[in-house]
């Protein structure tokens, strides 16, 4: 598995990585972190999987095509937390995780 054949699904998991990473920070400065502990422990998540996801397709492991669908399991349980959250940070890592959701499960099904 040639990794140029997923760039676009690598360039997503990297950008919403970022966005998870500013999210999760951003989500530590509100007045209530309290009620944002779910939308963080998920933007930390995410990031996570997104970078290793990258990291199995970059290499063409065996093993990037499952690690997608997961990964994109994991980029849309953390695009409906940031969603519910009116804040600017949130909703833009709604819309990276709904991306790179989308662009995983496209990897997954063309692998």
């Amino acid at each position: 598995m040639s990794h140029e054949k997923f760039q676009s699904c690598i360039d997503a998991c990297y950008a919403c990585a970022t966005e998870c990473d500013h999210c999760a920070a951003s989500c530590l400065q509100e007045q209530d972190v309290k009620s944002m502990a779910r939308c963080i422990r998920l933007d930390m998540d995410c990031a996570q999987i997104c970078r290793l996801a990258a990291s199995y397709m970059a290499r063409g492991s065996e093993f990037a095509q499952a690690l997608c669908r997961l990964c994109a399991d994991v980029c849309q349980a953390c695009a409906d937390e940031c969603g519910k959250h009116h804040m600017e940070h949130c909703q833009r890592c709604a819309e990276a995780c709904r991306k790179c959701a989308e662009a995983c499960r496209r990897m997954a099904q063309a692998a």
